[in-house]
């Protein structure tokens, strides 16, 4: 397709200061950018003017670009010679689906070049002062999507609680009472300490600190919307 190729970017977890030297570097010499709705504004400003944005995010609930829209556009981009950086909030490869887009643009003869990113469930707790792992507290890490929680038999939550010490669960805020139930029926102690940050690393950032039990309410009185990084473990009261 010409000289067009597709640049995966991962825009680390909103403060531009977390991106990589080589994300920038990219972001500054392409032809477009097509984001997702978690990239912060902090890091759509650092687009020079002259690139085009185009805006893929998917909401939950809300009229919102497809997956399948989305591949479309990078090869529309494409075939115009342009090189295309497909930008997404933490890392392309963590729930990102960066990794299906990859296999699609390949099938398609794309050639495909991949930037790592700081992933949000990795940056967000280090930023509030949590270690995910500490030679005390906790020796594993499991980074869970809240958005499989749901249903039925999507996540042994027996097998996590048993053999995980810190969870780290993404896009869960809407779901929390029910994520919560179901590790505290796996065996989690219902004063196990949790905590729930909105925004993480921005200017806005929010964080509030609880026990398992008690988090649903917490976030409902408190107003915690997403996008917001789910802590559970011991290590959350070293925060």
């Amino acid at each position: 397709m010409g000289n067009g190729k597709v640049i995966l970017v991962g825009a680390g977890p909103g403060d531009p200061g977390l991106l990589t030297l080589s994300g920038l570097s990219a972001l500054q010499s392409c032809d477009s950018v097509i984001y997702d709705r978690l990239v912060s504004k902090e890091i759509l400003d650092l687009v020079p003017t002259n690139v085009k944005k185009i805006y893929a995010g998917k909401e939950k609930g809300l009229p919102s670009t497809d997956q399948d829209g989305i591949n479309n556009l990078m090869l529309e981009e494409v075939k115009h010679g342009r090189v295309v950086l497909r930008l997404k909030g933490g890392d392309p490869f963590v729930f990102g689906r960066g990794g299906e887009e990859k296999a699609f643009l390949e099938d398609h003869d794309v050639a495909v070049e991949v930037i790592p990113g700081l992933s949000s469930a990795l940056a967000v707790p280090t930023s509030v002062g949590i270690p995910l792992t500490h030679r005390k507290h906790s020796s594993s890490v499991a980074i869970i999507t809240g958005e499989e929680s749901h249903k039925n038999g999507s996540i042994d939550w027996e097998r996590i609680v048993k053999a995980i010490d810190t969870i780290v669960i993404l896009m869960g805020v809407g779901n929390l009472d029910n994520i919560s139930a179901k590790m505290i029926r796996a065996g989690l102690s219902t004063d196990t300490p949790v905590a729930i940050i909105q925004n993480g690393t921005l200017p806005n950032q929010r964080m509030i600190r609880s026990t398992l039990s008690r988090i649903g309410e917490e976030v409902k009185s408190h107003g915690i919307e997403a996008p917001s990084i789910f802590v559970v473990g011991n290590v959350v009261s070293l925060a």
